[in-house]
């Protein structure tokens, strides 16, 4: 599955790079200090974050944008090595930093005691939205009864997570807007180690990205009971969101742009209709939604918006379960 996902958006990075080869950004550059600028990945290149902002790397680059943009990978302790180092960076516009829920999720266990708003938000750019999986083992077959069971047998069902990760906060969030609660069985691996814990009957339940989603065998060892987006997806659109099912919760893995703190309003403006621009890319988009992958964009303001209120829906599900700082 992970090959399959990782392979494929590789192939299509090159295939992107030419088709952008012939256009030029109209983006007037700020007066920057640095002929490249660099983008910190805090996990490996070959990850689903890293591949991205790789292919972002290349369609940025052949737009003939000034500065250039080079993807500098900084991975270790679950994104926070990577973390540290942008937020202490100079705050002149050539050091960017590519985020997602992960620093929420770190500053509330307590490994970053920084959190989003330590930064300039510059651009939202995906969305990946999680789905509420299971093993084909389990006896129910829907969210009704997924749920009529775990309110039956409160904390009980073992559900496979990377413990203090988004995958955890996934099911801690639906938890508080359930009522219901779960027995969190730690996996590593991410996605790919949640689903063999869910093929192999180890946990009966877990999240499952749209992404992973797409290389999945239909062969009755899952079960899918809910999209955590606003609408249906095009890939699997028989599978109802969770709203409405009446659960009122979204659920994305969203990955964005932000710089050092303190960073000029001209330099964020100037990288923000930067990645604007990438994620128009008609080629771009068409790669990115084959694999369940959305090219999204929210500038600066409209960003710090979403963040602020993701926040704070994070912490409050987790102060309600004495999770991380808040179980001192």
């Amino acid at each position: 599955m992970k090959t399959t996902f990782m392979t494929s958006l590789l192939a299509g990075a090159a295939v992107l790079g030419a088709s952008m080869a012939m256009q030029t950004t109209t983006v007037s550059a700020a007066n920057f200090s640095c002929s490249t600028a660099k983008i910190i990945v805090p996990w490996g290149a070959g990850g689903g974050t890293g591949v991205i902002f790789g292919t972002f790397e290349k369609t940025i680059n052949a737009m003939g944008v000034k500065p250039a943009l080079k993807m500098v990978t900084i991975p270790g302790a679950g994104g926070t090595k990577g973390a540290k180092e942008a937020q202490k960076a100079k705050a002149d516009g050539c050091t960017l930093f590519a985020i997602h829920q992960s620093v929420l999720v770190n500053n509330i266990m307590g490994s970053l005691k920084f959190n989003w708003d330590a930064f300039d938000t510059v651009a939202m750019v995906t969305d990946t939205p999680e789905i509420i999986g299971a093993g084909g083992h389990v006896p129910y077959n829907d969210l009704k009864g997924m749920l009529a069971a775990a309110k039956a047998n409160p904390g009980k069902i073992p559900t496979g997570v990377s413990f203090g990760a988004t995958s955890h906060l996934l099911w801690i969030l639906l938890g508080s807007k359930t009522g219901t609660s779960f027995k969190y069985v730690p996996f590593q691996g991410g996605t790919a180690g949640r689903i063999k814990g869910m093929r192999s009957k180890a946990v009966d339940l877990g999240g499952i990205n749209m992404a992973a989603a797409q290389g999945q065998k239909k062969d009755g060892t899952l079960k899918a009971f809910a999209i955590a987006a606003d609408k249906r997806s095009p890939l699997v659109p028989d599978l109802p969101t969770l709203k409405e099912l009446g659960v009122d919760m979204n659920f994305s893995l969203t990955r964005g742009v932000v710089v050092p703190k303190g960073t000029s309003k001209d330099k964020i403006e100037h990288w923000a209709a930067i990645f604007k621009k990438a994620t128009q890319n008609a080629a771009f988009k068409k790669s990115m939604a084959a694999k369940g992958t959305s090219l999204v964009y929210k500038g600066p303001a409209a960003y710090a918006k979403w963040f602020a209120a993701t926040s704070n829906d994070f912490n409050a599900a987790a102060k309600g379960v004495k999770l991380g700082r808040y179980g001192k």
